[in-house]
């Protein structure tokens, strides 16, 4: 439970509720846009962890007549929309904002307030990012940071650590750009900073769409999945070969998988359906997060012809 997603998120939402308040007062007092920016990045953060939550537990719905493959692909709905908010949101109004400010600069008052808020700032995005940083450490086993994140099938905990990361790059942008615009006199710094924001945010939210697009239109299961698959319908009696086995991920714990698999010839149709309910059963106690097992009686043949097939329609 320590590094469960729903931790990872909680802990998020009530760091970006509490500074996002203290951002919109500061900015309110000093008139900066690189706070107010910052302001409506934490507030924008805030609305999508609570649409992370909301995510994450309609994934977690069990499967019904309706839905048989289960509402795993819910999460990966609103992973999307929180990519689609952190650039219509926050990176479209920091820009807005930092483009308003440098054709009207207007000079910062005291900014004291800033500094402080945004200490605040890097101490709880700080912790709510160590957390997730942990728990993707726990995940990602032996592979690389950006390889772990191509390659998860539970987009929750990376959203988080890339939020809280674009955070605390803001923070720091927001602490240049106010001390500079002080320190100068010149207020279009501080709409320069506004801007930066405006790229990291964009930036990140590229990222979190393009493996949320991937994990809508569909993904395989990890090669781990396909070897125990195979493992263990090949172990089956009545099973001359496993030819190959094509997964889809339709949620962070809910895989589709069809195997394709030779079988002896002397088998009768009652045999063949005993042995298919007999790898069902298997897979099931090897505890494997399969929500539809589809079984296919082919020729190893067949199944190569099939393949070359599949390759020639690669775009």
């Amino acid at each position: 439970m320590a590094h469960s997603p729903k931790l990872v998120v909680y802990a998020a939402l009530a760091a970006n509720v509490g500074i996002a308040i203290a951002k919109f007062v500061a900015a309110a007092i000093s008139g900066s846009s690189a706070m107010l920016s910052e302001g409506v990045h934490s507030l924008v953060d805030s609305v999508n962890e609570v649409l992370l939550l909301h995510g994450l537990r309609r994934s977690q719905l069990p499967p019904n007549r309706e839905n048989p493959l289960g509402y795993g692909r819910e999460l990966y709905f609103w992973s999307f929309i929180v990519a689609l908010l952190v650039l219509a949101l926050g990176a479209g109004f920091s820009l807005y904002e930092g483009v308003s400010h440098i054709r009207s600069p207007e000079p910062l008052r005291d900014p004291t307030l800033n500094y402080i808020v945004l200490a605040a700032g890097v101490l709880f995005e700080g912790t709510s990012w160590w957390l997730s940083l942990k728990s993707v450490q726990r995940k990602k086993g032996n592979l690389g940071y950006f390889e772990a994140f191509r390659s998860t099938r539970d987009p929750t905990t990376f959203t988080v650590l890339f939020e809280d990361t674009a955070a605390l790059l803001g923070l720091a942008i927001a602490a240049l750009g106010i001390y500079l615009s002080h320190a100068t006199g010149d207020a279009r710094i501080d709409g320069w900073a506004s801007i930066g924001i405006a790229v990291v945010l964009a930036l990140a939210s590229a990222l979190l769409a393009r493996e949320s697009k991937a994990l809508l239109i569909g993904e395989p299961a990890t090669p781990n999945l396909l070897a125990k698959v195979c493992g263990i319908a090949g172990r089956v009696e009545g099973v001359e070969a496993v030819n190959g086995v094509l997964t889809l991920q339709v949620g962070p714990d809910h895989v589709l998988v069809a195997i394709s698999a030779a079988f002896d010839d002397r088998l009768t149709t009652v045999e063949i359906e005993e042995v298919v309910r007999t790898i069902e059963a298997r897979t099931k106690e090897a505890g494997l997060p399969i929500v539809a097992l589809f079984i296919k009686p082919q020729t190893p043949e067949r199944w190569r012809e099939r393949l070359r097939e599949l390759d020639g329609a690669d775009p």
